[in-house]
């Protein structure tokens, strides 16, 4: 099967001399894509919290659809952690629409190895085009 994709490569050169390129889908079978941002403070565990925000990874407009996301807390006690998954699907909302429930554990890490729990809807679709 082939599904028609477009959007554009973003290259750049790091500062360590490694290359890489980014791709950004913009349409996806025809269909515009869209992303949500989505943010939270974890839960508190040895004694801190982390603060994330970040934006989740297109998905296509106008079908049944969830969202991948990933993004590193802040930094707190000396570490981070990962968070990262699939958000639930569409909800919509009364005014035009949708969002996203999420909801997980970070990785591990820290002096004295722990995860956190975090939870949240995403804002409002935007789009990432």
């Amino acid at each position: 099967m082939q599904i028609p994709v477009t959007g554009f490569v973003v290259e750049s050169q790091d500062d360590d001399g490694r290359h890489s390129h980014k791709l950004y889908i913009t349409s996806w079978d025809g269909r515009p894509v869209h992303v949500h941002a989505f943010a939270g403070v974890t839960s508190v565990n040895d004694g801190h919290s982390h603060q994330y925000s970040s934006w989740t990874a297109p998905a296509p407009t106008g079908v049944p659809h969830v969202h991948d996301y990933r993004t590193i807390t802040s930094l707190n006690q000396g570490h981070t952690h990962v968070i990262q998954g699939t958000t639930g699907p569409a909800i919509s909302l009364p005014g035009g629409g949708h969002y996203h429930l999420f909801q997980g554990f970070t990785t591990v890490n820290g002096s004295h190895p722990h995860s956190h729990a975090y939870s949240g809807r995403t804002g409002n679709e935007a789009n990432s085009g």
